[in-house]
């Protein structure tokens, strides 16, 4: 009975055009025999699995081949091919720094090239995972990897090249081997199925390339894992039972739940998964990069950038055309801010149900403008410019000048400056040459005066309600932030108003205020309740502040500062 050899090994390259992925770095090579430009050290770097070792020997058994093919292959037949085909040429010196990495190891080597070859004509010295060597077997490796004999080749390998020291570098000619792509992979597993004789579905073999993450050697590994448990019948749905992944197809239910806000069938395929014994961190980062797929995939000009076949690349572009690019953009950071908080949680599950309660909740009639990280004031639409209420050096009408920076003596503090008042459902013009015609849609019900419900109410639930929804929306930072700092005020005894900084704070008060004004209004049960929003400008920081200006601002925020710099005699120098 024939021995079983792993497809690692037994379909390892052993010409340069059988080498996967390195198409130009293996012509390069090729070149350089055939001109007889051959280098005396060459280093050989890159990521696990993707050839390096392996170049190497094809490298070494070409230069001494004695019958070299046409296009500048080795012939396999020569005395010296068979030689090194049979593991016994003396002109190869293969060395493993990871575990012979002393300077004794170094010495061997040294002594060694001292030996000319006994046929051919070099002698090449392979030496694998070279940044694993100390630093005084590197420093006894110097000279000779500067000056080694005429018929001497140095080949090292690494996949950590900054861990060199760059005396080694100086002496080397550099070579980078690229990680190899899902269709080179996928295209080499079809082509060992077909020797061995196997069945296999291209989408399993994108699955098992994914899972290679761009090692050919894993690749070929986990091939054989999946071909020996399904006895060569290499299947899609055996593929992911025996490779334990979350396939497209939970992602593809989970965005058809998102967009159709269904939180129940997305807490449900979430409860599948984790039946399934997938632990929720790594189902999240899966979902975040699904999103990022669909990001790269709506454009045709980010869409190489997704490591698929061609097949999947149309069918996730497919896909995301049905989406808002907004919604993917916030569904992408709110995902991310799941994974920093989730080593820190307590109740972790609770922490992804709640991240897919809000990716529900993405899809709101609330306009794009109000999306995380976008200035809702900048993105209303007007009739004419919208004016910012600061200067505008490209206008003709600005009065462009620097910004001055206030004397925290004789200067006083300029006010913030005001943005328009924001009510549900109203219209507010914004002062002086800004008309701004904008209606954040009230989700409630229109009601008939009659219908309309108008319990009174004191100051004092104001305040104890506004503590409770507090209390009762813990993630949301930017919210809180605000609520804590502005209370409600009035003037009426019916309308209020809060104030909110420009940017995030603003976006984040603006996205709950139809939620908050129902919350509000349903337990005082009077729908006549209701909250304006003044989004305020602090003024214009300068753009460059010395080193003097920049004490004095702290001075003037700290005055246990001042007090320290008082009593120590600090000076800026």
């Amino acid at each position: 009975m024939e021995q079983y050899i792993v497809s690692a090994r037994k379909y390892r390259p052993s010409t340069f055009a059988s080498v996967v992925g390195q198409r130009t770095l293996a012509s390069t090579l090729k070149n350089a025999i055939a001109t007889d430009r051959l280098a005396h050290a060459y280093l050989f770097c890159g990521s696990r699995g993707v050839g390096k070792t392996s170049c190497a020997r094809i490298f070494a058994k070409t230069i001494n081949c004695l019958n070299r093919t046409p296009d500048g292959e080795p012939c396999n037949e020569c005395p010296s091919c068979r030689s090194f085909n049979d593991g016994n040429s003396m002109n190869i010196v293969e060395l493993d720094a990871a575990s012979h990495n002393g300077i004794d190891d170094i010495k061997n080597i040294v002594d060694q090239v001292q030996v000319p070859p006994t046929a051919g004509k070099y002698r090449v010295f392979i030496i694998d995972e070279v940044h694993m060597l100390s630093n005084a077997a590197f420093n006894a490796f110097l000279k000779t990897l500067e000056e080694p004999p005429s018929y001497v080749i140095f080949i090292l390998a690494t996949t950590e090249k900054h861990k060199i020291i760059p005396t080694i570098l100086s002496r080397c000619q550099i070579y980078d081997f690229n990680r190899i792509t899902i269709n080179d992979m996928v295209d080499h597993l079809a082509y060992v199925a077909e020797k061995e004789g196997y069945s296999a579905d291209k989408a399993a073999l994108n699955v098992i390339a994914q899972k290679a993450d761009g090692a050919m050697r894993d690749a070929l590994s986990i091939f054989d894992q999946v071909a020996a448990s399904s006895r060569g019948n290499i299947s899609y749905q055996a593929a992911i039972d025996n490779l334990n992944v979350l396939d497209s197809a939970t992602y593809n239910r989970l965005l058809d739940a998102f967009n159709a806000k269904n939180l129940p069938e997305a807490l449900i395929i979430y409860k599948e998964v984790r039946d399934r014994g997938f632990d929720s961190l790594f189902f999240v980062n899966g979902l975040a990069q699904y999103m990022r797929d669909l990001m790269v995939a709506q454009n045709p000009a980010t869409l190489p950038l997704l490591e698929a076949t061609d097949e999947i690349r149309a069918e996730m572009a497919a896909r995301a055309a049905s989406v808002q690019p907004q919604w993917l953009y916030g569904a992408i950071d709110l995902l991310n801010d799941v994974d920093l908080n989730y080593r820190a949680s307590s109740n972790k599950q609770l922490l992804v149900e709640l991240a897919l309660i809000r990716l529900c909740q993405l899809l709101s009639p609330l306009p794009k403008a109000y999306s995380k990280g976008l200035d809702p004031i900048a993105a209303i639409k007007s009739d004419g410019p919208v004016s910012t209420g600061r200067a505008d050096k490209h206008h003709p009408d600005s009065g462009s000048t620097a910004p001055q920076i206030p004397d925290r003596h004789t200067a006083p503090q300029p006010k913030p400056t005001q943005r328009p008042t924001i009510r549900s459902g109203a219209y507010h013009p914004a002062g002086p040459g800004l008309s701004l015609r904008h209606n954040i849609k009230n989700t409630q019900p229109e009601k008939t005066e009659s219908s309309l419900r108008d319990k009174p109410f004191k100051t004092d639930d104001i305040a104890r309600l506004w503590h409770e929804y507090i209390d009762n929306h813990p993630t949301e930072r930017f919210l809180i932030a605000t609520m804590k700092k502005s209370m409600p005020q009035t003037s009426d005894g019916m309308n209020f108003t809060i104030e909110a900084e420009e940017g995030v704070m603003a976006n984040s008060v603006l996205q709950h205020l139809d939620q908050l004004h129902k919350w509000m209004r349903d337990r005082l049960e009077n729908d006549r309740f209701s909250i304006s929003v003044n989004v305020t400008v602090s003024p214009d920081s300068p753009s460059v502040w010395t080193d003097r200006q920049v004490l004095e601002h702290m001075l003037e925020k700290s005055d246990t500062l001042a007090e320290l710099v008082t009593r120590l005699k600090l000076t800026l120098d």
